[in-house]
């Protein structure tokens, strides 16, 4: 199903492109061999042909199936409904797709032109015909001779030439088998019953990479010429038809003298290309083999085997001695490009050594392209008879130009020769309609000889040419054309009868009886007027009543002697001189606006339009709105309908008032009409997230779901309309690791990678939702915590990790692996070592102050140590003049709020050298200068725990210095390292070293702290590593 799936797929791709065209394509599934009037489809249903009931059109909808005069198609189109049926010609899948062996590749093709042109559409109909198991497998020949040594090994195999069947797939061969006799054995010698041949034989199936199925004999027991030499069996072939067909033959072994060694070909399979124009004679291939044993078992014998196609043995000879492969008959590309040739070594020996050789036929440019024209328009005596008022790309022919050859060479463009009103519009590959390009004038020209040529592109081209007859048919194509298309008369009332009015005229560009004019009153004339038939000329019949009528509004016609006749009609108008006695009149009674919700205050909703049959002042008329003037206004002499309030087509989708237009008579007269204004919508709403609730919450993400997993999802609305409410969901951030991916269409969030260790932990997602509507797009972005571990052991914990999480900029990473339990320990290892270090800095620091107010010199040793510790001296000075001003205040953050140790390169692969960068605001280095052992390393750690000073970088704008321990720091082995990315910045900030206390009973835990933690991302992660 995989290949007619694609099949499918193509067909509808290749629809949408041909669609401007004109062209269509659709496919069917027919099985062979069905009976005549059999329903296949119908194009109208299948195609979905729904007609404009505001498009008229010129005949009933017609379905013509387009084929070659001569050609008996296989289907009917019933050209009323569509509907496809087989015919009496039954459809032979084996014989319309004859060496076509693979399953889904047999098709029919056929063009259906749908009619009349104001709908006419060109539909390609391909039918994929479907094996049914009309063939049973057949053996080469009935009696099948086979030859083994006497000295072969039990369980050796020897081929048995296979079956042959038509069918395809399961109809095609399933099954080989030895049958057993129906009758008791009769043994004597020098005759081998059926029975025997059956216990020293087995048949095994063998299937190829092409899905053949090859039998081959085993031998089941020890052969001995002398007291046997021939077996006689019955071998059965079977397909897998239902129900099944199948066939026998009668096989015959022949127990041989010892030949032990088989003929070996020097390469087992060969491939050439030789040009479809080599002369009978030429050398296709030299095979060469060998045979290690001696004498007349050592002569070899070559031959094709009865496997390959007749017309391979038809084409090529191989010289039995030598092995070399000739061509015997002109080969043809067109015919056959490829053939296979199996070539079978012997020296006599039952099992021959096998070769194959693949031919493949280059082409040549020996075919000149053809043109085959199928008339949409049938012809008279070869002759196409067309109106001169047919209309433009009036379809007349299918075009259809082929060429065998391949390549360039068949690579055919189609023209004509010179300028006609035609032209030859493509529809499928290598097909095109003729149809017109301009307008016909019979006048002009009355015949067209179109030369038609097809050109295809080898060195030298080779062309094609086939001639078109098309006769212009004359027709009165040309109506009388009134000198004044409206008439308008003015007349006193109290006119005498039979008082003239006017002449009326008109000409007609036809001739002779085309071109004689008669002179007719419309329908709607009244009584009153007369018009002389000939002479056009139009009287009063009698006198005229301003207070009965005052105005009369007529059709006169002109119409000519044609056949069928044109007719054209003019207006007359007479108006009757008298009081203002017309009351206003609107163009519509009801008018329909739509504004989008975004117009300005004052700018243009519409415009309303009135006329009074009157004249001067009975006709100038004043527009006003009788309810809605709160909200619009409009302009009294042009009508122009102006808002002055805002749109919201949330709050109201549409408004309704009447408009009243009064005239300017003495007594006036007034009219009204019905104006609703409909709002259409803009994008003015942005997208709302309802899922997730809250950026607060998260989800948890086992560490054993697979890539392509759904984790969670994210869904919003939108309060617009169509295309505005149209949404789009992306990770903008968040995802530097590239862990997850979002579904733009449902918003379902899935794993893309296998979670390893380094991804444990809380990941914050940034989801960006934006509408397509236009002209711009409007966004909302929302936060989704996924926290990847196997369990979730501490809820709260997690939540007060979320909710630092959402202190940090959303432009700004979260680290990933910061909130594992792993991790997790880590830190509070990290934050006791500080905090222990702190401590004895801090008892060092007193010990040094109490001695130095024992002693100056103490105290000036003590300085010049710290002076050697610390980079510059006058940091320390000035950390002890704060110290004593300020020696009862507590530091307000903790000491530590950036830190970056950068790891080196040992010389030493014993150990590990560490150089170490600490930035420090200078107020928290004033206070705590010469508090802190920076050499010290800390010891204390899980052995499975990462190293995390190695991870993390300083992004602080402040001022460092540098500390380099004075002896290397011996590594630290771990089972498991976390090597985050080197370009994340983690910060950490407590407020006070006191609120550190453990409550962990886990001895390499650190206490947890008032801590805010982040990952800054300035850059794209590189490695992803364990």
């Amino acid at each position: 199903m995989d290949l007619l799936s694609g099949t499918y797929l193509l067909a509808v791709l290749l629809a949408c492109i041909v669609f401007q065209s004109g062209a269509q394509e659709k496919n069917y599934t027919v099985r062979e061999e069905l009976p005549e009037n059999v329903l296949i489809g119908n194009l109208l249903k299948d195609l979905n042909l729904t007609l404009d009931p505001d498009v008229p059109l010129s005949s009933p909808l017609q379905f013509k199936l387009v084929y070659k005069t001569g050609d008996v198609p296989l289907v009917r189109v019933e050209e009323n409904t569509g509907e496809i049926f087989t015919t009496a010609n039954r459809i032979d899948r084996e014989k319309l797709c004859s060496g076509i062996f693979s399953e889904n590749r047999c098709f029919y093709e056929v063009e259906v032109a749908v009619l009349p042109d104001e709908v006419f559409r060109l539909v390609k109909i391909r039918f994929l015909i479907e094996d049914i198991n009309d063939n049973a497998p057949l053996f080469p020949s009935t009696v099948i001779n086979i030859s083994i040594p006497e000295n072969t090994a039990i369980n050796s195999r020897y081929s048995v030439p296979s079956a042959i069947d038509p069918d395809i797939g399961v109809n095609g061969i399933q099954h080989y088998e030895l049958l057993k006799p129906k009758t008791a054995p009769k043994r004597t010698f020098g005759s081998i019953t059926n029975d025997q041949g059956q216990n020293v034989f087995g048949l095994d199936i063998i299937e190829t990479p092409e899905g053949d199925k090859w039998p081959q004999l085993i031998v089941q027991q020890i052969l001995d010429r002398e007291q046997k030499d021939t077996y006689v069996m019955k071998i059965k072939v079977e397909d897998g038809g239902s129900p099944p067909r199948s066939s026998t033959a009668i096989l015959q072994v022949t127990v041989t003298d010892v030949n032990d060694n088989r003929p070996v070909f020097k390469e087992n399979d060969i491939e050439v290309s030789i040009p479809e124009n080599s002369p009978v004679g030429t050398s296709v291939s030299q095979l060469h083999a060998t045979d290690a044993d001696l004498g007349s078992n050592a002569q070899i014998h070559f031959y094709f085997s009865n496997q390959i196609s007749s017309l391979a043995k038809k084409l090529f000879a191989i010289d039995n001695a030598t092995g070399l492969i000739t061509i015997r008959e002109p080969l043809d590309r067109e015919e056959s490009p490829v053939h296979k040739l199996t070539v079978l070594a012997s020296d006599g020996s039952s099992t021959p050594s096998r070769a194959t050789v693949t031919v493949n036929v280059t082409d040549i440019n020996d075919n000149v392209p053809s043109i085959d024209t199928r008339y949409i328009i049938n012809p008279v005596n070869g002759t196409v008879l067309l109106s001169e008022k047919a209309p433009l790309n009036t379809k007349i022919a299918l075009i259809t130009v082929m060429d065998k050859d391949a390549d360039l060479n068949g690579k055919v463009t189609c023209f004509t020769d010179h300028d006609v009103p035609f032209r030859l519009k493509p529809v499928f590959d290598n097909q095109f309609l003729l149809e017109t390009a301009t307008f016909l004038d019979y006048e002009s020209t009355r015949e067209y000889a179109i030369k038609i040529v097809a050109s295809d592109s080898g060195k030298p081209p080779l062309n094609q040419s086939a001639m078109l007859l098309i006769k212009i048919k004359d027709e009165n194509d040309n109506a009388p054309v009134f000198t004044q298309p409206i008439i308008g008369l003015s007349i006193p009332e109290n006119n005498a009868p039979g008082t003239q009015l006017t002449k009326i005229s008109a000409t007609d560009a036809d001739s002779g009886r085309n071109a004689e004019i008669s002179y007719i009153l419309g329908s709607d004339a009244p009584p009153i007027f007369n018009l002389d038939r000939r002479t056009g000329i139009l009287t009063a019949v009698r006198k005229l009543d301003r207070e009965k009528q005052d105005r009369y509004s007529f059709t006169v016609l002109a119409k000519d002697n044609g056949m069928p006749p044109l007719q054209t009609n003019a207006t007359v108008t007479v108006s009757v001189l008298d009081q203002n006695d017309n009351s206003p009149a609107f163009t519509h009674n009801e008018y329909n606006f739509y504004v989008p919700e975004n117009l300005p205050m004052y700018g243009t909703v519409g415009l309303i339009t009135v006329t009074d049959a009157d004249s001067g002042e009975n006709a100038a008329v004043t527009l006003s709105i009788l309810n809605g003037r709160d909200n619009f206004i409009i302009d009294p002499l042009t009508g122009v309908i102006r808002p002055n309030i805002t749109f919201d087509r949330e709050q109201q989708g549409s408004y309704t008032f009447q408009v009243k237009a009064v005239d300017g008579g003495r007594l006036q007269r007034s009219s009204t009409a019905k104006v609703t204004i409909n709002v259409v919508d803009v994008n003015d709403n942005r997208p709302v997230f309802v899922i997730p609730s809250s950026n607060y919450s998260y989800e948890l993400v086992p560490t054993s779901s697979n890539p392509g997993s759904v984790v969670t999802k994210v869904f919003a609305v939108d309060n617009d309309t169509g295309m505005n409410a149209e949404l789009r969901y992306g990770i903008i951030g968040g995802n530097s690791r590239g862990l997850f991916a979002i579904d733009q269409l449902t918003g379902n969030i899935t794993l893309k990678e296998k979670v390893i260790t380094s991804d444990h932990g809380l990941h914050r997602l940034v989801i960006k939702v934006n509408d397509l509507g236009q002209p711009e797009s409007l966004y909302t972005i929302a936060l989704v915590h996924l926290f990847v571990n196997e369990t979730v052991t501490n809820s709260s914990y997690i939540q007060e990790l979320v909710r630092r999480n959402m202190e940090t900029p959303v432009g700004q990473n979260i680290g990933d692996g910061e909130i594992t339990p792993q991790t997790n320990d880590y830190v509070k290892i990290i934050i006791a070592i500080i905090a222990g270090t702190m401590t004895v800095i801090l008892v060092i620091f007193v010990t040094a102050l109490v001695r130095c107010r024992q002693t100056p010199r103490h105290k000036v040793v003590q300085k010049n140590k710290q002076s050697g510790e610390w980079v510059s001296p006058n940091q320390e000075n000035r950390q002890i003049k704060k110290k004593k001003k300020k020696k009862k205040r507590s530091p307000k953050s903790l000491l530590l709020n950036f830190v970056t140790i950068e790891e080196s390169k040992p010389d030493d692969p014993g150990h590990e050298h560490i150089n170490g960068t600490l930035d420090i605001p200078v107020e928290l280095e004033e206070q705590t200068m010469g508090k802190y052992n920076w050499a010290t390393t800390p010891t204390t750690f899980k052995p499975d725990s990462p190293d995390l000073a190695k991870h993390y970088k300083s992004a602080s704008p402040q001022p460092t210095f540098q500390i380099k321990p004075e002896t290397p720091v011996p590594p630290k082995k771990h089972h498991v390292i976390q090597e985050l990315p080197l370009d994340n910045t983690f910060v950490v900030g407590c407020d006070s070293l006191s609120k550190c206390s453990s409550s962990s009973s886990d001895p390499y835990s650190v206490s947890e702290c008032s801590c805010q933690g982040g990952f800054k991302t300035p850059g794209p992660i590189h490695t992803r590593q364990l």
